[in-house]
């Protein structure tokens, strides 16, 4: 192989070139406790932290930098997951937080607008799409106690260091749901294959690295009832946004994942890199409802305030003379398109811009694209346009 072609191979990797024989060999780690000397126990490979006990630690600015160490390095080269036992210890207020969210689905039910799921049946799951924003508008002060945990702030800065922005959806798994497909998350886990192919690798490996997954059980979880599936350690394959869809890597996953049971106010964090899913509610009567964190580092955002629906408008008419009358060609309109319109479906209000067909929804570039090949008309394009820009609204 000539140096070209082992640096591009090198860069540019396909689902075709992986091997799920590395993924098993990662995966057959032991975590041991020696090694991560404030945790207070493993169970099934995944680190447990007794919150009560690490809490004045949290006080001491030097400890507390201690304790953030050693969560970032157990997310990245350790299991890739950890527990943190009663991170929360005020049931009461986590009641009453419950009572309100089921509130406000029993309000979306009513209204017919019930949050849709990535991955379960329509029905199956209880779902509150941006439950951070309509949790604080309907209670600020419990809010205010919800989200001033110490242990949240702590651990989000450990992934993400400081001015991280959080980001929350409410998923509540009913008696007899089903356990979702394992995969990895957001940002890449959201992509088809083919889509992950074109990002080099150096972008698979930082992108779990921009976003920290966790979850703060609101009930008793069980193992009956289904808390997450994980793999640890799986966050360690390199090739793992690419394979992660292949059928060796669901079989592998069903025949060595592991679940830890979660009481009501402990706290679960992982990389998001990390082979997981939802497990299935075998129970008659528990509705396992835990609240998701999607925490995002501050840097994940351009320079400059950019208003490129109104930059799209503007172009379109150069782009459909062009491309009708041939002075433009398909690589020139697709890359000025990439220069001007949005060409990323996040952040969106996925109760009104759900996706469909998908994992996300349609972009502002797809819905030019879908113009300028239906060739229509300017104002039919600003007004879809403007119609999309509204749906992704809070």
């Amino acid at each position: 192989m000539s140096q070209i072609d082992e640096r591009t191979s090198k860069t540019y990797r396909s689902a075709a070139q992986c091997n799920v024989a590395d993924l098993v060999g990662l995966t057959a780690r032991t975590t041991v406790l020696a090694d991560w000397p404030l945790a207070s126990a493993v169970q099934k490979n995944v680190l447990l932290y007794d919150c009560a006990a690490l809490r004045p630690m949290l006080n001491d600015a030097a400890q507390r930098r201690t304790l953030m160490a050693e969560w970032s390095e157990a997310m990245r080269t350790g299991p890739g997951v950890v527990v943190l036992k009663q991170a929360e210890p005020d049931h009461a207020m986590i009641d009453r937080t419950t009572a309100l969210f089921f509130d406000l689905i029993d309000q979306q039910n009513r209204a017919g607008s019930g949050g849709g799921d990535h991955f379960a049946k329509p029905g199956a799951n209880d779902r509150i799409w941006n439950s951070l924003e309509k949790h604080c508008l309907a209670d600020p002060a419990n809010f205010a106690r919800y989200y001033g945990n110490p242990f949240l702030a702590a651990i989000s800065e450990s992934w993400l260091g400081p001015h991280s922005q959080m980001t929350a959806q409410l998923n509540v798994v009913n008696p007899g749901g089903a356990a979702q497909s394992p995969h990895r998350d957001y940002h890449l886990g959201f992509q088809t294959a083919a889509d992950i192919e074109r990002y080099p690798l150096h972008v698979q490996l930082f992108s779990p690295l921009l976003t920290l997954q966790g979850a703060i059980a609101h009930v008793d979880a069980t193992l009956e009832s289904g808390p997450t599936q994980l793999l640890p350690y799986s966050q360690l394959w390199d090739l793992g946004y690419l394979a992660m869809g292949l059928p060796e890597v669901k079989a592998h996953f069903a025949a060595h994942f592991v679940q830890v049971p979660l009481e009501k106010g402990d706290m679960l964090f992982f990389s998001p890199a990390l082979l997981h899913a939802a497990g299935t509610n075998h129970t008659k009567d528990v509705r396992r409802m835990v609240n998701l964190f999607q925490v995002s580092s501050a840097y994940g955002r351009a320079m400059e305030t950019v208003d490129r629906a109104r930059m799209v408008k503007a172009l379109y008419p150069t782009l459909r003379a062009g491309q009708n009358d041939g002075s433009l060609d398909a690589d020139q309109i697709a890359n000025a398109l990439a220069a001007s319109a949005e060409g990323y479906s996040f952040p969106t209000n996925l109760d009104r811009d759900p996706p469909l067909g998908g994992m996300a929804p349609k972009t502002q570039k797809q819905l030019v694209l879908e113009a300028l090949r239906g060739n229509w008309e300017s104002e039919e394009l600003a007004k879809a346009l403007d119609q999309q820009s509204e749906k992704r609204l809070s």
